[in-house]
């Protein structure tokens, strides 16, 4: 007879959470609104390369589009990781969702596996055209196998690193209109994380609060994969720090990783099958 120990579950865990993430996937771009929510902001970063098309940085021939790129992958990828679960632990908190995790072992990290590879996905799928137009539209881009193989690393220490921590956030918002307060905080962080303005140039105390939080970081790597090498002068040090990016990026994976499924059971215990029915009923009556 044999016996299913702890870590055997915790895998089942893992093994459950990369199939759920898949099927969420897949439902999210058969419904109309969250398709367009997918397709709209890698619209919108596409537009800008196509205004920026044939513009070259002032008082220099090095294309304006090679500077804007790695920023539109690097927002693409903190927005994608951060504000979307924030939004949908809401609605999994109303709909019952968390209620059915709550009752399977491990559940809660079955959750949060589940929602990093859902939103690695979906950004994935922006992620990939806005490469593609980039390299079609930018004239001397250069995206070589050291490229590639930084981008990916970035893409997925990004998505490790931010999901969780939108998970995390998503369980302190009461209601969606306090999880749309992540995205305006996300897009505030943008000035002080140098993506488009070099953190060098930033008053020292900015250049602190920038690379305090993975948005810095996550610009960082995509500049290092996509840029010329004498464009580390802009940076600070002016060294591209591989290896603290992935430090940094990884100390906020544990942390979000920690965070989450302790968050998320504290939120779920709070749950009950009436609390939810009187949830359906509210929503019933107000014709949703």
């Amino acid at each position: 007879m044999t016996t299913t120990t702890a870590p055997d579950i915790r895998w089942t865990a893992v093994r459950a959470g990369f199939s759920r993430g898949w099927i969420e996937t897949h439902q999210s771009f058969t419904e109309v609104a969250n398709l367009i929510g997918h397709v709209a902001p890698a619209a919108a970063y596409v537009a800008v390369l196509v205004m920026l098309r044939d513009r070259t940085v002032p008082n220099t021939d090095f294309a304006l589009g090679t500077m804007v790129l790695p920023s539109l992958l690097s927002m693409s990828i903190i927005f994608g990781g951060v504000s979307g679960p924030t939004t949908a632990l809401v609605a999994d908190r109303e709909d019952g969702t968390l209620l059915r995790a709550k009752i399977t072992p491990h559940g809660m990290l079955g959750y949060v596996v589940g929602k990093i590879v859902m939103f690695a996905l979906s950004t994935l799928l922006a992620f990939i055209p806005i490469i593609v137009m980039g390299s079609l539209l930018i004239d001397n881009l250069v995206l070589d196998v050291r490229a590639g193989l930084l981008l990916a690393l970035v893409f997925v220490a990004g998505m490790v690193s931010t999901v969780p921590i939108g998970i995390a956030l998503g369980c302190m918002m009461k209601s969606t209109v306090q999880a749309m307060l992540v995205p305006l905080a996300c897009a505030l962080l943008v000035y002080p994380s140098g993506i488009f303005y070099p953190l060098s140039a930033l008053p020292t105390w900015l250049q602190w609060v920038g690379q305090a939080f993975p948005l810095y970081w996550v610009g960082l790597g995509a500049r290092s994969a996509m840029l010329p090498p004498e464009m580390v002068v802009a940076e600070v040090g002016q060294s591209w720090r591989t290896v603290e990016m992935c430090a940094v990026l990884g100390l906020w994976a544990a942390l979000g990783l920690l965070l989450a499924p302790i968050l998320l059971r504290r939120v779920a215990q709070r749950q009950s099958g009436s609390a939810l029915a009187e949830v359906r009923q509210r929503y019933l009556s107000k014709g949703y």
